[in-house]
């Protein structure tokens, strides 16, 4: 069963195109929220559930983003959604860190990388990446 969610596994080209005029310079902090399918849907027939997709997605691909400096700042389990649609969950939540933009865009055109993407499309029911600008953290919100 589609609904309109399973439209965000991968960016469109449009944003995709964005994100690599932004300063690749800098360091950047990427959300990730994820809802995994049931059932992984592999262009290739083969079987297995979402979250074993999912693994195998981690498994290949953390090397090479290992490899670019990345790292995990935080990483959690969904309890409850507070502020936004009751409806909306996630099965994944984590913030990855690069040390530079550059150094995620470099991940993504990895070949290596890009093998083991398979794995995260036919895992993914729907998911949200946002990228951030670390800052300095201070004593309250918002500052």
């Amino acid at each position: 069963m589609s609904d309109a969610n399973d439209l965000y596994v991968d960016p469109d080209r449009a944003r995709f195109k964005l994100l690599k005029d932004l300063d690749r310079e800098t360091p950047a902090n990427m959300l990730n929220l994820i809802r995994l399918r049931e059932k992984a849907e592999y262009t290739d027939g083969r079987e297995a559930t979402g979250a074993e997709a999912y693994a195998a997605y981690g498994r290949e691909s953390g090397p090479i983003f290992r490899g670019v400096g990345g790292s995990i700042l935080w990483s959690g389990t969904f309890e409850f959604t507070v502020i936004g649609p009751p409806e909306e969950y996630w099965d994944i939540a984590f913030i990855a860190h690069y040390p530079t933009a550059q150094a995620f865009l470099d991940m993504v055109y990895n070949p290596d990388y890009q093998k083991a993407v398979v794995h995260r499309q036919a895992a993914v029911l729907t998911s949200r990446l946002e990228r951030f600008q670390p800052r300095e953290v201070g004593a309250g919100f918002g500052e």
